[in-house]
């Protein structure tokens, strides 16, 4: 007990050594490239991911070529024979041009909207059927790179399919194109909006016959009244106000003024239509993606 010296003024050694502090220069600085190297990372992961889905959609329609690519041609060969020799003869012009001018606009536009919509809603169902976006859900891959995969494969498709049939088209009438930047534009901007559609039919399908219910009964009947093989001009102002709510109207009239330089609609109009469209469909889609809407039980 005489040992302690509780009032001594020297330094205790023994806590001397657990308590002192560590340098500053010891500590880890605050702008440390870790975050950066792990955000690198990810980016990296996410383009790897997009990649790969992506060529795994575009091999999956290019594989069975036959009956994705082939159908489109033949099916706009008979309607160019049809519509545009047979019938097209007795029409005469539209809008200043021959009949067959005037619908290969919108029978290309036609095409491309079918095929985009049903490859990405055939291709996310079978998926949810086979059950291997449970594997894309679990990866470190963000729901926006899930959404990019899928709809990409349906942009490749509706964009091949639209070459194919404009290639078809020349063998029955001269093509003119006003604005190659205005179809390329306006193909893209409706390539992804479908293909988006596709994917939330897909996410809301519980069965193979929910996949076909769409472009049977609502997209099939859209595209006809979507001035396709007719000018609004032509309808009463009634009807052409109610053609109008019709969002392929736009699509199909922004895509003919790339062709000939005249629509029923003007073009920008049609481009803000399709931009908000888009803004609309890929945010439904990344909210029900990321709630797990009809993927997750």
């Amino acid at each position: 007990m005489s040992n302690l010296k509780p009032n001594s003024s020297e330094p205790i050694n023994s806590l001397e050594s657990t308590n002192s502090l560590e340098p500053i220069n010891s500590l880890e600085p605050i702008n440390s490239p870790e975050p950066i190297k792990n955000i690198t990372l990810m980016n990296s992961l996410n383009m790897v991911a997009l990649r790969t889905m992506w060529r795994k959609e575009c091999l999956r329609f290019l594989r069975i070529w036959i009956q994705t690519l082939l159908p489109p041609a033949i099916t706009m060969s008979l309607y160019f024979v049809i519509f545009g020799n047979l019938i097209g003869s007795r029409i005469g012009n539209m809008g200043g041009f021959s009949y067959m001018e005037f619908i290969v606009p919108g029978l290309i536009m036609m095409a491309v909207i079918t095929n985009a919509y049903s490859n990405v809603s055939s291709s996310f169902y079978s998926a949810k059927y086979q059950r291997n976006i449970e594997e894309l859900l679990v990866a470190p891959v963000s729901n926006w790179i899930i959404i990019a995969g899928f709809v990409g494969g349906g942009v490749a498709r509706g964009m091949l399919v639209g070459i194919i049939v404009t290639i078809v088209s020349l063998f029955f009438v001269d093509i003119q194109i006003h604005n190659l930047l205005i179809i390329f534009v306006t193909l893209l901007l409706t390539t992804i909006l479908f293909s988006t559609a596709g994917l939330i039919n897909g996410i809301f399908a519980n069965s193979f016959d929910d996949v076909s219910i769409v472009p049977t009964f609502i997209l099939t009947p859209l595209t006809y009244l979507g001035g396709v093989f007719y000018s609004l001009s032509l309808l009463p102002e009634f009807w052409q106000w109610v053609s109008k709510i019709n969002p392929i109207v736009y699509m199909v009239s922004g895509f003919r003024f790339g062709f000939l330089g005249e629509s029923d609609i003007n073009f920008y109009v049609s481009l803000g239509i399709l931009i908000g469209f888009n803004v609309v469909l890929l945010g439904w889609a990344y909210s029900l993606i990321n709630r797990g809407v009809g993927i997750r039980s």
